[in-house]
C-alpha cells in the first residue's frame, strides 16, 4: 500500500469516528419526550393583545400533537414541518408582515412545534407578532 492510499486510508477511518461521536453527542442531548398523560399550558396572545389559556392534557409527544388534538391551530405543511397561520380564530396576515411566534415560558423556540417535545407543567406561548 502507497503512502498516499494509506493516508488517505486513515483520513477517512478518522472521518468515520468523529461522524459516529457527533451522531452519540446528538443521540445523549436531543430533548426527549415524557410517556404517559401530560397537562401543558397553552397561552394564545392575540393581535389585540388579549391573552386567553387553554389547558391541555395529552398523551401526544409533542408539541403540534397537543396542538392539534385540541383543534388550536392550523396552517400548511412546509418541508420545515407546520407553518402556523391560525390560532384559536385568528389569522396571521402574511401581506402585513404578520406571524405567529412560538415561546416557552417567554423564550423562543429552537424548532417548529413537530419538534418540541412536551412535559407535564409546560407552559408555551403563541404570539401573533407583527413584522419578520
Amino acid at each position: 500500500m502507497s503512502k498516499k492510499n494509506r493516508s488517505i486510508l486513515i483520513g477517512v477511518a478518522i472521518l468515520l469516528v468523529l461522524v459516529i461521536a457527533a451522531l452519540a453527542v446528538y443521540n445523549g442531548t436531543r430533548p426527549q419526550a415524557q410517556a404517559g398523560t401530560k397537562t401543558i399550558t397553552v397561552e394564545v396572545v392575540h393581535k389585540d393583545e388579549s391573552r386567553k389559556e387553554f389547558k391541555i392534557t395529552t398523551s401526544a409527544e409533542n408539541l403540534r400533537g397537543a396542538l392539534d388534538q385540541e383543534n388550536l391551530v392550523q396552517g400548511s405543511e412546509s418541508e420545515y414541518g407546520l407553518y402556523i397561520e391560525t390560532v384559536d380564530g385568528e389569522t396571521a396576515d402574511s401581506a402585513n408582515q404578520e406571524w405567529w411566534a412560538v415561546t416557552k415560558d417567554g423564550t423562543m423556540t429552537e424548532t417548529g412545534v413537530e419538534g418540541i417535545m412536551i412535559a407535564d407543567g409546560e407552559h408555551y406561548e403563541l404570539t401573533l407578532t407583527v413584522g419578520w
